[in-house]
């Protein structure tokens, strides 16, 4: 297992964590309720929709060259945010892992 899968790996569970105990604590709506209220709050949900907007569309063109489909990760992606890039990247891993190693 390479480092790069390791650290995913941990990212993406920490960030689980942090976003099984929001939505303990504040359901769905709770996350993201808040940001419409105070403009400060909007602009750091406008610069999360304009960044993930932009990673969809490198996931997409990235897909091309990695042989994953980028599709499915899209769609997590509108549902869930940063986990569709968090699962493409650990895909895209471990389908590079699976080639290197078949290639060995």
């Amino acid at each position: 297992m390479s480092t790069r899968l390791i650290l995913l790996l941990v990212v993406t569970a920490a960030f689980g964590v942090l976003t099984a105990i929001a939505l303990m604590d504040v359901g769905y709506w709770g996350i993201i309720a808040p940001h419409f209220q105070a403009w400060g709050a909007g602009q750091v949900f406008a610069d999360l929709v304009i960044a993930l907007t932009l990673v969809m569309v490198w996931m997409v063109a990235d897909s091309r060259t990695s042989g994953v489909s980028a599709w499915p990760f899209v769609a997590v992606t509108l549902v869930l945010g940063s986990f569709g890039p968090l699962f493409y990247l650990i895909a895209r891993e471990l389908k590079a892992t699976s080639v290197s190693r078949q290639s060995a």
